[in-house]
């Protein structure tokens, strides 16, 4: 799986196969014919009103490939770094980290394409949360 390219119908495909959901069962959730279910197999992306459908059917939240992409890949704005003020209340702002992001940058630790430094500096992870993964695994 590549978090940076995501193809949501090959995404889709796998997860059907996985549950071996029939293609009838499929054709009838969806109300369409066999050709409109492989046409969308083949999209790379999908009106999140039928993304939505597929989570309901297979049970899995597709949405979270796009909020892992996000984490990784879109630039921190200043008040998401640490907090911001409300009214005199301080509020600390966390990041979330799916399960996918975690597995995806310890990954690239693991085979080496990547250093804990460069995780670090790459995607703002605090040293700590990082090693914590590490411990995990």
């Amino acid at each position: 799986m590549n978090i940076k390219d995501i193809n949501i119908g090959d995404l889709i495909r796998s997860k059907v196969e996985e549950h071996q959901i029939s293609i009838e069962r499929i054709c009838r959730f969806f109300e369409q014919t066999e050709e409109d279910i492989e046409k969308m197999y083949h999209t790379k992306s999908m009106d999140t009103d039928i993304l939505l459908k597929w989570c309901k059917l297979l049970k899995f939240d597709f949405f979270r490939f796009y909020t892992g992409h996000l984490i990784l890949y879109s630039p921190q704005s200043r008040i998401d770094n640490a907090f911001r003020k409300k009214e005199n209340t301080l509020i600390f702002r966390k990041s979330i980290y799916t399960q996918e992001v975690k597995d995806f940058i310890l990954e690239k630790i693991k085979t080496g394409t990547m250093t804990v430094s460069d995780a670090v500096e790459r995607y703002k992870i605090p040293k700590t949360t990082l090693y914590k993964w590490m411990k995990k695994i």
